[in-house]
């Protein structure tokens, strides 16, 4: 049954190119850029009003469409530029770019206009969120500073765990389960200051989309989400400066060209200051960042084009100089655009990805580094075959290096030895094809397959079980622990420990009532097979990286997504509902009492369980008028369970495990029940602006002592099941006025002030509650620790 499944994509295809290779048509291809700087646009949509047709330019600005033989209109339409409309005569195979003018002035929001949402209607593609620079910079967020990461959360299906806490879960996934994408390089921490900042510099973003389900086949080693971000690639007509002065950190972004028309940089940098004013207190404490972006490109001729963007970024903290932490990302990316025909697109991308995680402890006398690299080569190549069938395919190999921990005096009367943890290896490829296809003026389906495979390599030093266990569980304490290796092994890098090799199938489909409504549906199965090693419910920058091996398996979902997609009132609103459920096989749990820290061994704290997700989504957007934004509201839940195996002892015994939470379901910490988002602009002229925003979660699961015991004098608390309990429920409300001085005729700059009030009502969330007991009373009792309370900031951007 497997092998005619497996026929059926490749027979399908053949019979549509044949079919629709007899009709005589014609292409029309090209680029579409931004007027003002060249830049490339994505998510143009390229309109033949007369045929209820047209296309979209893909990521890197390229379209192509084919048209039966006639003469038609074709209308070019983005947000907030002019619309470009042409009669062309569809009689020869033509190429033509576009430039697109950014409208002037716009008191009132662009218009969603009817054909573009007829062509969002039919599409299949669903489950995908895509923020507007524009929007992310106007979202009210604490101290002022724009961030990526704190914008996703006003979105459906999308939290995280509190304030100051780094990452995001989707779906009930958790954060390590997402694929975050900067030009295509792999970003393995996401934050700044452990949470308060996001990595991305908003002045060097182009374009931010976010894949919550139906992520197409060209997208794998995650099971959760793909947040895909692209950089401008820099003004190739005339330099330009911007940037902005912020509470607690300044940005500079410089762009221009370097042959004009052709070859153009981005350079942009990023830099906090608060430490400067902590002697200012007798503080010694130190904490900042800074980041540098950058990104050239040279355009060679009508055919081809190269681009080489980087991103460098550094965090430091600091108490008292004993304690220095650093840590950041590291990323370069060279790609080749080349463009076979009218109709194939290819694009080659060579990326080098690394993330640093450094510890220097002088009180201890030693230095620790750690961290993760890779180096990821990768072809892609997009066929239009014509405007009802499109074709991407493509391979890709990713070589990781894994450093869980090196230690190194700092002097020699430390005493301390110096000692490398094993260095972990491994390489993971794929391929896939994925198909985008009109079955009828209603039906459009999208449908692909990737394969993808894992090699775990050798290492200097790997330790064997008996059994293969390297946990056991003791049937008289009704606990695990971490068995004694029985052997010690090594093997050298061209050798495979383990090997995993899995399918992953995707398909999504839409059907269209009208120009107006449609429903889709979605299936995803994908693999992950790096794990993220952490106890605390959000990442932070000491977790290490792991990968798939002998006694870790590699993370597998099935995802399913149902959904209907209305237009309202001409465009003026747009409504989206989805409901999902989402199971997934291998999810790590740790045993009671792990140390996941310096651990050479961390299969002897590990445990394979499984997890699953549902819920319902629900869009409401406001799309035209003074007044835009949106409602979202998620009802789901997320849980996972370890059940306990039966496993024989070195006496031949059965024992029968409890498992985690005596295998029964418990929640994630990343389980919200409830989850609404509010989020609203509106512009009053030309002068001002005011946005503001509301969130509301349902409190995170965390767990309570229920009881207590002494032991030597000393009380100490036992905690029940995992996750009972939950904090109290989050929610806060944010607002900001925004204003643009009218510009003076003679005056270049063009500068803006934003001021904002985070946590407008002073609600002191909870970032955590523990438990003590008061030394007056002696009675226990229950501390809040909050992070933020009510917050103004004051922000100045310009621009020249």
């Amino acid at each position: 049954m497997g092998h005619k499944r497996f026929w059926v994509l490749p027979t399908l295809l053949i019979c549509c190119v044949f079919q629709l290779a007899a009709q005589q048509r014609y292409t029309l291809s090209g680029t579409v850029y931004e007027a003002g700087s060249n830049e490339t646009m994505i998510g143009v949509n390229i309109i033949v009003p007369e045929l209820q047709t047209g296309a979209v330019t893909n990521e890197y600005g390229f379209f192509s469409l084919s048209l039966p033989e006639g003469s038609y209109e074709v209308v070019v339409r983005f947000l907030g530029y002019s619309d470009i409309r042409q009669t062309i005569n569809f009689n020869a195979d033509r190429r033509l770019d576009f430039n697109l003018v950014e409208e002037a002035e716009q008191l009132e929001e662009v218009v969603v206009t009817d054909d573009a949402t007829r062509l969002d209607i039919r599409q299949p593609q669903m489950s995908v969120n895509t923020l507007k620079v524009e929007t992310i910079k106007k979202i009210p967020v604490v101290l002022g500073e724009a961030d990526v990461i704190k914008s996703l959360i006003l979105l459906p299906g999308v939290t995280n765990a509190g304030e100051a806490s780094s990452g995001f879960n989707v779906r009930g996934g958790a954060a390590d389960q997402n694929l975050i994408l900067l030009d295509e390089a792999v970003i393995f921490n996401s934050s700044h200051l452990f949470g308060f900042f996001s990595v991305f510099n908003p002045d060097a973003i182009k374009d931010v989309k976010l894949f919550k389900g139906g992520i197409p086949a060209r997208y794998g080693g995650r099971v959760s989400s793909v947040l895909e971000i692209f950089q401008k690639e820099g003004n190739s007509k005339e330099f330009h400066m911007n940037g902005g002065i912020g509470a607690v950190a300044s940005r500079l972004l410089a762009e221009g060209p370097i042959v004009k028309d052709k070859a153009a940089f981005l350079v942009g940098g990023r830099a906090s200051y608060a430490h400067l004013f902590l002697p200012l207190f007798d503080i010694d404490n130190r904490a900042y960042f800074y980041d540098l972006n950058t990104k050239f490109n040279y355009r060679v001729n009508e055919r081809n084009s190269l681009f080489l963007s980087g991103y460098f970024g550094r965090d430091l903290f600091s108490i008292n100089d004993l304690f220095v932490n650093t840590y950041g990302n590291a990323v370069v990316n060279f790609r080749w655009n080349h463009l076979f025909s009218d109709k194939l697109f290819s694009n080659l991308s060579l990326i080098y990805s690394d993330y640093y995680y450094g510890l220097e402890l002088d009180f201890v006398g030693f230095e620790w580094d750690s961290g993760i690299r890779n180096f990821n080569l990768k072809y892609d190549l997009k066929h239009y075959i014509n405007d009802g069938l499109q074709i991407n395919y493509g391979l890709n190999n990713i070589y990781y290096v894994f450093n869980p921990g090196k230690i190194t005096p700092n002097s020699p009367e430390s005493g301390i030895v110096e000692e490398q943890l094993t260095q972990k290896y491994a390489n993971e490829n794929a391929i896939y094809v994925d198909v985008n296809q009109e079955i009828s003026p209603k039906l459009n389906v999208n449908y692909g397959l990737r394969v993808s495979q894992f090699n775990r390599l050798g290492q200097d030093e790997f330790f064997v079980y008996e059994n293969d266990n390297p946990v056991i569980f003791n049937p008289f304490s009704l606990v695990y622990q971490e068995a004694t290796p029985i052997d010690t092994l090594s093997a050298d890098r061209f050798q495979t420990l383990e090997k995993f090799l899995n399918l992953e199938p995707r398909a999504s489909v839409s059907y269209a009532f009208n120009d107006r409504t449609s429903v889709k549906a979605s299936y995803t199965r994908m693999a992950q097979y790096l794990h993220l090693l952490s106890n605390t419910n959000s990442p932070t920058p000491l977790d290490v990286w792991t990968p798939s091996g002998p006694y870790t398996k590699p993370q597998l979902i099935d995802h399913y997504a149902v959904g209907y997609f209305r237009d309202i009132g001409q465009g003026k609103y747009s409504l989206e509902t989805e409901v999902f459920y989402k199971e997934v096989q291998n999810r790590i749990d740790y045993i009671d009492g792990a140390n996941l820290i310096a651990n050479n061994a961390i299969e002897q704290v590990i445990l394979n369980g499984e997890a699953r997700a549902y819920g319902l989504e629900f869009l409401l957007r406001k799309n035209e008028g003074p007044l835009t934004g949106w409602i979202a509201y998620t009802l789901a839940k997320s849980e996972q369970r370890t059940p306990g195996r039966t496993t024989l002892t070195a006496t031949g015994i059965e024992v029968e495990e409890t498992g985690i939470n005596f295998g029964d379901w418990y929640n994630t910490p990343f389980d919200k029940r409830h989850d609404i988002a509010v989020y609203g602009n509106y512009e009053l002229n030309a002068k001002w602006s005011f946005n503001t925003n509301f969130i509301y979660q349902t409190g995170q699961p965390t767990n309570y002592p229920i009881g207590q015991f002494q032991f030597e004098g000393l009380v100490v608390p036992y905690f029940g099941l995992r996750n009972q309990e939950r904090l109290p429920d989050y929610h806060r409300l944010d607002i900001a006025a925004t204003l643009t001085p009218k510009r003076k005729p003679n005056r270049k700059v063009q500068g803006e002030w934003v001021f904002s009030i985070y946590n407008v009502y002073n609600r002191m969330n909870a970032a955590s509650i523990n438990f003590r007991q008061n030394q007056d009373t002696g009675r226990n009792e229950a501390v809040r620790t909050s992070i933020f309370g009510i917050v103004p900031s004051v922000t100045y951007n310009f621009r020249f």
